[in-house]
């Protein structure tokens, strides 16, 4: 595809490659375009695993196909489920690393609640530009009209899984919540959301 930063979509939201635009992050070094797959097809709950043995390879807070690549492989019907889904002929969808799964909160936040305080939420030095922690009423709601609580696109105000586990303890992996802003842990046998993403270098 011959897009980069100039040619890329102004609108967070707007359709592209499969799906929709929803950031920019660095992941070793190089520049990727994220794109969120539809709702209706890219988006279902289900278990981080069945186990909440250690997945090796599955640790990274930007590769969150790397991270998907080591669940599936490691059994999760999660994992599997992603990468064989084909929208408009893209097959290399994934669950998103913590800091993609951030990137979709801050530019695709549903609701108008006010965000969590807590912890580091919000930091993501893999973010362009990198960003800081959240405070009460940034982000906002988000301006993608698709994307707003009850939209066709929206996400919903629960937590999502993201694909990456936790480094201390394997048991656990971490999540966003789509109401305020959440980031935390939970353990992999529970279940939760997910919603497949794809991106391309730019």
């Amino acid at each position: 595809m011959n897009l980069n930063t100039k040619t890329l979509p102004a609108a967070i939201g707007a359709a592209l490659a499969g799906g929709l635009f929803f950031g920019l992050i660095n992941e070793g070094g190089e520049t990727f375009a994220l794109i969120m797959s539809p709702k209706a097809v890219g988006e279902r709950e289900g278990t981080w695993n069945d186990t909440d043995k250690a997945v090796a390879g599955a640790v990274s807070y930007t590769d969150g196909l790397a991270n998907t690549i080591a669940m599936a492989e490691a059994g999760s019907a999660l994992a599997q489920w992603a990468r064989q889904l084909d929208i408009e002929g893209h097959t290399d969808w994934y669950i998103p690393s913590r800091d993609e799964l951030e990137l979709a909160y801050r530019n695709l936040k549903p609701s108008t609640e006010e965000n969590t305080q807590y912890g580091r939420s919000g930091e993501n030095p893999s973010a362009l530009p990198p960003t800081h922690a959240y405070t009460s009423s940034m982000p906002a709601q988000t301006m993608a009209e698709t994307f707003v609580a009850g939209g066709a696109e929206a996400m919903e105000s629960e937590w999502y899984w993201s694909s990456t586990q936790h480094a201390a303890h394997p048991s656990f992996a971490w999540y966003q919540y789509f109401s305020y802003g959440d980031q935390f842990n939970f353990r992999k046998s529970y279940e939760g959301r997910a919603r497949a993403v794809r991106r391309f270098k730019i």
